[in-house]
């Protein structure tokens, strides 16, 4: 049994006495316990942020990047290690774990070139004899709140951007699976980054609203559940703060009848049930256009079937158990409720059990077929091994049906037709769209972020957009009086 406290200014604390217990998913035991952050806790951090700030900001962007190249480094070398923390708290696949922690990598390689991106604009000879010029400067004490589903790399959305760009940073990690962040902060810590510049609060509701409410915090980042990144938004901007917080989803893959329905099998199996289900990019609703359906139910439903489930420590197991008995217990529920609504269960895994696991969180993959858009199933965000299929007569009922939903986070299409790929990149509803791709996470060098209520605030985060979010523009203009002219001088310069 391990305690899991804080990390606040270079060490770790204990903090208040409340605590939670943490679990392994795999076999339902309890394997520690995570100190909750009282509001003096989450203030001492944000103190910690705010000392720091000043030097840090000073520091020279070619300075923070070496950092960021030493911190990216030391994720390369202890990617086994971190991959195990990840699996043994979450339940995810070891191999899982290790393209959640190359996907966030991947934005500390792009926070490593940071001095180019930080390039002001320079404007000559605006008026006679003046100058306006444009530099970007760190917002100040940056916060990040982030979910159970990806422990190590949501919070590298986030922090290396922030920190790279000249700012502080507080992270309240997922009580549920919180050892990874602490072990991303032992290892910033190793790569030379500063006291206080970065720190992690473990806590609950009580830690969250110290930051969206604390004075000295600038911005707050978030990547969690509608409801709760909408109170997040309105809390956080009432009291002044910029904010960026990514929510909920229900993505749609539109299967045109010319699809490629092997490849288009083979995405739907690793979009909808890898990570469990457990994805914000998880495609968890299919569009069967026209007669395609039945061919794609027959290829689709042995493969759900045939899912192999087991612990994520298990080299076999293609996918995991739930992160909590909690979520199993809401995930099962939204089974029950899409039977009882009246769709077709074709494949059932609510019964499934593993011979020496049994107290471990698994349900088997779930394939619901015939599932109409006035269904809570079709509706709500199940965060879950559950595959709805839709079926549509034509191309535009397929848009239609994805542009009237109320999330808009991710969405794709399956065609061979490149007019019809074309059409539905333009005219649908989302942040980010894959052609023939499952889940279209952008790389690093772009951005992330959904539509309508997938997002609150108008920046995505990482790329350069989350060069934007964590810094503010300064425009200089600048005219200098006529000196006197004094001719050559032939001596040494004496300065000061």
């Amino acid at each position: 049994m391990t305690t899991i406290g804080h990390f606040i200014a270079g060490q770790h604390v204990s903090g208040s006495g409340r605590s939670a217990p943490t679990f392994n998913p795999a076999t339902g035991e309890q394997i520690g316990e995570v100190l909750l952050a009282s509001a003096a806790t989450v203030d001492e951090a944000v103190q910690a942020a705010s000392q720091a700030l000043p030097a840090w900001a000073a520091t020279p962007a070619p300075a923070r990047a070496r950092v960021m190249f030493k911190f990216k480094d030391l994720l390369d070398r202890h990617m086994d290690e971190l991959a195990a923390l990840i699996s043994r708290e979450h339940g995810k696949t070891v191999d899982d774990a290790k393209g959640e922690l190359v996907r966030g990598i991947e934005v500390v390689e792009f926070a490593c070139g940071i001095p180019h991106l930080l390039k002001g604009e320079f404007s000559d000879q605006v008026g006679r004899g003046i100058d306006t010029f444009s530099m970007r400067h760190p917002v100040g004490v940056c916060a990040g709140i982030t979910p159970f589903n990806f422990p190590a790399m949501v919070p590298m959305w986030m922090f290396p951007m922030a920190i790279a760009t000249g700012n502080t940073f507080v992270l309240k990690p997922s009580e549920k699976d919180p050892s990874a962040s602490l072990r991303l902060a032992e290892l910033l810590a190793e790569a030379g980054l500063p006291k206080g510049v970065f720190n992690v609060v473990n806590g609950d509701k009580e830690a969250v609203d110290t930051l969206l409410t604390h004075p000295k915090v600038a911005a707050v980042s978030f990547v969690g559940s509608t409801a709760i990144g909408e109170y997040v938004y309105k809390t956080a901007a009432a009291h002044g703060k910029r904010v960026q917080a990514l929510c909920g989803a229900k993505n749609h893959l539109v299967v045109m009848p010319d699809a490629d329905l092997d490849k288009t099998v083979d995405a739907l199996m690793g979009a909808g049930y890898g990570s469990a289900g457990e994805r914000c990019m998880a495609v968890s609703v299919a569009v069967a256009v026209g007669g395609v359906g039945d061919a794609l139910m027959e290829r689709l439903a042995p493969r759900v079937r045939s899912l192999k489930v087991g612990p994520g420590n298990d080299v076999a197991s293609e996918m995991g158990p739930l992160v909590t008995k909690e979520h199993l217990a809401k995930v099962r529920s939204y089974v029950d409720l899409g039977v009882s609504e009246g769709a077709d269960l074709v494949v059932d895994g609510r019964d499934l059990k593993l011979q020496g696991y049994e107290n471990g969180y698994y349900i088997g993959g779930c394939l619901f077929d015939n599932v109409t858009p006035d269904m809570r199933i079709y509706k709500e965000e199940i965060f879950g091994p559950v595959l709805s299929v839709v079926r549509v007569p034509g191309f535009d009922d397929a848009l239609k049906l994805v542009n009237e939903h109320e999330y808009g986070n991710g969405a794709a299409i399956f065609t061979r037709d490149g007019d019809a790929a074309r059409a539905f990149d333009y005219g649908v509803q989302a942040g980010m769209v894959g052609i023939n791709v499952p889940i279209p996470v952008p790389i690093a060098y772009h951005s992330f972020g959904g539509w309508k209520r997938s997002i609150f605030g108008d920046r995505n985060v990482y790329g350069l957009e989350g060069v934007g979010f964590y810094t503010r523009l300064k425009t200089t203009t600048a005219r200098w009086p006529g000196g006197v002219r004094t001719g050559a001088e032939f001596v040494m310069p004496v300065l000061g």
